[in-house]
């Protein structure tokens, strides 16, 4: 990795950390050669403090430490990008990002669709909405939709028409969502239930 540190008159670089888990962006610090060389031998992430002009290793009074995954250098050889875990919460406020943001999963448009099944959810008595009638219905009439679509994919995936095993796969998650809810649960209670597994092998 070539990195133009005499870019800059001070010899800094940007250094843009984002949660490895998440992708949401933690922090912004400031590296020079050192720090760099620092943070690639120990894994922990180092900037240069700019206030205390020194090397400072994030987390070094709180313990609220930045452990290395990753790091990437930008088309212009000046930036880096790095994924790292964080250790405790990142701004020195107690948020878990310098923009006092959860540190959650996007999910992209999956979270929006949760916001609607949610919306709907305490709508249910909207006539004109597909998924405040299955939420009328109650749970049985949702976990066997689940069940039917369940069973459509199967039956798709043992075809070759993409199209349709990607239609019906879209079903499947779109009413297991609905179910998700219902039992008053979403995505991120799932991702957290298939990372504890991951983290105990």
């Amino acid at each position: 990795m070539k990195i133009d540190f005499n870019k800059y008159s001070d010899g800094l670089v940007p250094a843009i950390i984002q949660d490895n888990t998440t992708g949401i962006v933690l922090m912004l610090g400031y590296m020079n050669q050192k720090a760099f060389l620092k943070t690639n031998e120990t894994n922990v992430v180092t900037f240069f403090s700019r206030s205390k002009q020194r090397l400072w290793t994030k987390g070094e009074e709180s313990g609220n430490f930045l452990k290395v995954i990753s790091m990437r250098i930008d088309c212009d050889n000046d930036a880096l990008l790095v994924k790292a875990n964080p250790v405790g919460p990142v701004c020195h406020k107690g948020f878990d990002t310098c923009w006092e943001e959860k540190n959650m999963s996007n999910f992209g448009f999956l979270l929006e669709l949760e916001t609607i099944i949610e919306d709907r959810k305490k709508d249910v008595a909207n006539e004109d909405s597909y998924i405040s009638s299955l939420f009328r219905k109650g749970i049985n009439k949702i976990a066997q939709k689940v069940g039917e679509e369940a069973v459509e994919v199967v039956i798709e995936a043992k075809d070759n028409d993409d199209k349709l095993f990607l239609n019906e796969s879209a079903d499947l998650l779109f009413h297991y969502m609905i179910l998700l809810q219902a039992k008053g649960f979403k995505l991120q209670d799932i991702e957290n239930v298939l990372e504890l597994r991951h983290n105990a092998e």
